[in-house]
């Protein structure tokens, strides 16, 4: 227990140095390019705000197991604005003199962490379905206790009895089923048959194919109930 307090005191001791170190760099870097007073102050704690801001919605996203490539995005922002800030007062620039697009960068610094942090607070939430709920025993493993008294065993299921008083039981013979009813040709005259018999033998003789029903119908120019009649007497 001790050493885990030890460590806990450890990593708070190191987070409270390293965020003052680098609270103060960019305070300094903002004095430097022309932001004096309150507003030097409000710098750092801009930056500090993002940073942490696109962290916990980045670790949100990530456990909903959503991208959070947009968190991560201006978690990258803000950590290059400190970092910048901690690289630049380390004697790389002359804070006297700072150059103009630097000036310019600090100053157009508020609108940038203003825009990341709206789209953080108001970026839409899905939320993670519910892990299902866990069954019961008795819905997951089937009762085998119940198993045997719905399942008697074959050996225990009573023989079939065969003797002089036992009678075999009738065999039911199969049904035919009635034939279909088809409607009966109509009875046609000589002569109609004759010139429905010589088209069938003119077609046959062109074609090589015997004629159709309605082929023949069609040309005798007769009703479509005639077609049987026809087909009777092809």
């Amino acid at each position: 227990m001790r050493a885990h307090l030890a460590r806990v005191d450890a990593v708070i001791v190191q987070a409270v140095i390293a965020g003052a170190l680098s609270f103060s760099h960019l305070h300094d870097l903002a004095a430097a390019a022309g932001q004096d007073g309150w507003k030097a102050w409000a710098y750092p704690v801009s930056v500090d705000l993002l940073l942490v801001a696109a962290w916990r919605r980045m670790r949100q996203q990530q456990r909903a197991g959503q991208a959070a490539g947009a968190p991560r995005l201006w978690f990258l922002v803000a950590l290059a604005a400190s970092l910048g800030a901690n690289v630049a007062t380390a004697g790389l620039l002359d804070l006297e003199h700072v150059p103009a697009w630097l000036r310019v960068t600090v100053a157009g610094w508020p609108a940038v962490a203003f825009f990341g942090g709206t789209l953080l607070a108001h970026a839409p939430q899905t939320p993670t379905a519910p892990a299902p709920s866990s069954l019961t025993d008795t819905e997951t493993e089937p009762n085998p206790a119940r198993g045997a008294v719905d399942r008697p065993d074959r050996n225990e299921l009573p023989a079939p009895t065969t003797g002089p008083d036992s009678a075999p039981e009738p065999i039911a013979e199969p049904v035919a089923a009635p034939a279909p009813v088809t409607a009966s040709a109509v009875s046609l005259p000589p002569a109609l048959v004759d010139r429905v018999r010589a088209l069938a033998e003119e077609h046959r003789s062109a074609t090589g194919h015997p004629v159709d029903p309605d082929a023949v119908r069609a040309r005798l120019g007769l009703p479509p109930s005639m077609t049987t009649s026809i087909a009777a007497h092809l």
